[in-house]
């Protein structure tokens, strides 16, 4: 399935600390993506609204019920900010029922290190999960 590139709603200065959330989720079942990847592009479209929001992509692998998001932010408030609104917190509510795992890394980079490589991404992830 295609993946949603990298787009920069708000470019920080180059200097700027930006704030950096990676997740990756599984659903239970094929229709469980199914339903995760249709409702991603409004997330998305969201995100590249959303105040504070320096960057954006999504990695969609439906038939493997894996997604992988990347997001950098002016900083945390920012992104709790977007977590919090609609449709973003209905939506994560409503998968909540459908998802196997899911899990979230974050760091601070300089905005000019943006965008993040899916291959960083993934490696914090799996440092994230053998860290429990």
């Amino acid at each position: 399935m295609p993946d949603i590139p990298w787009s920069t709603p708000t470019q920080a200065a180059p200097d700027a600390d930006v704030y950096v959330m990676a997740s990756r989720f599984q659903t239970s079942t094929l229709t469980g993506a199914l339903r995760f990847f249709l409702k991603a592009p409004g997330i998305i479209g969201q995100i590249r609204k959303a105040p504070g929001a320096h960057g954006v992509a999504l990695r969609a692998r439906v038939f493997g019920r894996t997604f992988l998001t990347l997001s950098a932010w002016e900083d945390r408030d920012a992104l709790y900010r977007f977590a919090r609104s609609e449709p973003h917190r209905s939506s994560s509510r409503a998968a909540a029922a459908f998802m196997k795992e899911s899990a979230f890394t974050f760091w601070t980079v300089k905005a000019a290190e943006l965008p993040i490589s899916w291959v960083e991404a993934e490696r914090r992830l799996a440092e994230q999960k053998t860290a429990y």
